[in-house]
């Protein structure tokens, strides 16, 4: 076996990224030196939406999903053993095909980078890269309605704050 001398920081980086993904230190190698020959992929073209939906899909055990995004949030599944069931989220579509799938295993999943948006010219990009900007104009958002006095940060309401917290010196 062929032996690659590295400072101790790069030493412990590897180690930590082998534990963490439960990888040999050499796969955890392997993996960084193919991102970095991989051939630059360029963003697929932006989605355009059909009257039904943008198509995406989700390769998952060996599988692939095929799909319609329905903005904001909405996923329909359009083939397979859960075709015509339709998800208010993309992530509620991603944990049901995970629990179609591979049951025994914990289903939590990011939706929005789940599934891939199909561009036609084979190029991949997760939905996430065309998911709306947030909203915070709903419930739980405080713009506009906050009411901040002049003296908010302030030395006496810093001391007042640490002294009802136990915290003043």
């Amino acid at each position: 076996m062929a032996t690659i001398e590295v400072d101790e920081y790069t030493k412990q980086a590897v180690v930590f990224a082998a534990r963490v993904a439960n990888l040999p230190e050499g796969a955890v190698i392997r993996r960084l030196i193919a991102d970095l020959t991989a051939p630059e992929q360029t963003p697929p073209p932006p989605a355009t939406e059909i009257a039904d939906g943008i198509p995406i899909h989700a390769d998952y055990e060996g599988h692939r999903v095929r799909a319609r995004y329905i903005a904001p949030a909405r996923v329909e599944i359009v083939d397979g053993p859960l075709a015509g069931q339709s998800y208010r989220s993309p992530t509620g579509a991603a944990r049901a095909v995970v629990r179609l799938y591979n049951p025994d295993i914990n289903d939590n999943r990011n939706g929005w980078t789940f599934w891939q948006v199909d561009s036609g010219s084979g190029s991949r990009a997760p939905l996430q890269s065309i998911r709306p900007g947030t909203i915070r104009s709903g419930r739980g958002s405080l713009q506009g309605r906050a009411v901040i006095a002049d003296d908010w940060d302030s030395p006496e309401t810093n001391d007042s704050i640490a002294q009802d917290f136990g915290v003043a010196p």
